[in-house]
């Protein structure tokens, strides 16, 4: 897939020790899948098209490969996204001048108000829409 987020590292991103502070890298995952969304009319647009509350996070995790550092320019982008039947689990991949620094993964529902609560609804009418043959 193409690169989705290009990212200059600064100063301000990074832990006492001048290596970029872990939240940092669950911050880009979540703007490269918003950026995603921004292709095809945004969030907002997607949740009011599905009659949903939101595309939200149930899980999301990262292994880091290697230390990113002030003034490194990082490339992320999605490896693949899987879908099931409630959840769409996107694979990202973080590099810096062709290095890997971290795979992350998130796992994202689409939740909808029901007369019992907020569930996790089916998802293939978000994956008809995200789907690359519809772009």
């Amino acid at each position: 897939m193409p690169e989705l987020l290009t990212y200059e590292i600064t100063f301000g991103d990074c832990d006492p020790a001048g290596i970029v502070f872990y939240p940092n890298t669950f911050r880009w995952m979540d703007a490269a899948f918003h950026k995603l969304l921004r292709k095809h009319g945004g969030h907002a647009y997607l949740c009011e098209t599905l009659g949903a509350l939101g595309v939200g996070l149930v899980d999301a995790s990262a292994q880091f490969q290697k230390p990113m550092r002030d003034g490194e320019q990082l490339s992320l982008r999605i490896a693949n996204l899987k879908w099931s039947r409630r959840t769409l689990t996107i694979h990202y991949g973080g590099e810096v001048d062709g290095s890997a620094r971290f795979k992350g993964h998130e796992v994202r529902c689409l939740f909808k108000e029901t007369k019992d609560g907020i569930v996790a609804g089916e998802i293939e009418q978000l994956r008809q829409l995200l789907e690359p043959s519809n772009e």
